[in-house]
């Protein structure tokens, strides 16, 4: 019974996570070898007469980012925020904005209250590899601020988890074969002999 239950959810779950570990697998080229041009904007506008929430200049961490938020809807714009940015000599109020397929720079000079909005469209692996980094150990505080990025998160640790399980109950599988011990010791040995050998590689 045991044996039955693992068999048959080792294979659903693999199933169900092969197209998010086949999105990290192809993303991971794009990051060791692609080339991006963050400021190579493809259009630029102009938003007037914005409604500026109070304290905007002086908010710091979540609630700048809250403000930030209260911006999109009268810009046009949904997506994760990354971060905010100040500069009081100028009276400007400045954050990107991301999401898989359009990367966009939000400046607001709050005592004119506009808006320069400037957009990029992104490539496929560009946007894939998005999805590898978000949302990523940086700036937790403010981390996970679009609906959006906490759904991919919730998906992306099940990833983690599944894989995993996946991961331990193949290797209970194997065993239990008993057919298929010898063949699979001499790969398990070969897997565990190379990666130790890479790490003992990269801390020399």
């Amino acid at each position: 019974m045991f044996y039955r239950w693992t068999r048959d959810l080792h294979l659903y779950f693999g199933l169900f996570i092969s197209p998010f570990l086949l999105l990290f697998a192809v993303s991971v080229f794009f990051l060791n070898h692609g080339k991006v041009i963050p400021d190579r904007w493809s259009s630029v506008r102009t938003i007037q007469d914005l409604r500026i929430p109070d304290g905007i200049t002086s908010a710091q961490g979540r609630a700048a980012i809250e403000r930030a938020q209260a911006l999109l809807p009268q810009i046009g714009v949904t997506g994760e925020i990354g971060f905010t940015r100040v500069a009081r000599q100028t009276g400007h109020f400045a954050f990107p904005i991301s999401k898989a397929g359009l990367e966009t720079s939000v400046d607001v000079d709050v005592q004119a209250r506009t808006a320069t909005v400037s957009e990029r469209p992104t490539s496929l692996l560009e946007a894939t590899a998005y999805l590898h980094k978000m949302p990523g150990p940086h700036n937790v505080a403010i981390r996970g601020n679009w609906i959006s990025t906490q759904i991919w998160r919730w998906f992306a640790d099940a990833t983690i988890y599944l894989t995993l399980f996946i991961t331990l109950s193949g290797l209970y599988l194997w065993w239990v074969l008993k057919a298929e011990r010898r063949t699979g010791l001499v790969f398990l040995s070969m897997g565990v002999l190379t990666f130790f050998g890479l790490i003992y590689a990269v801390i020399r």
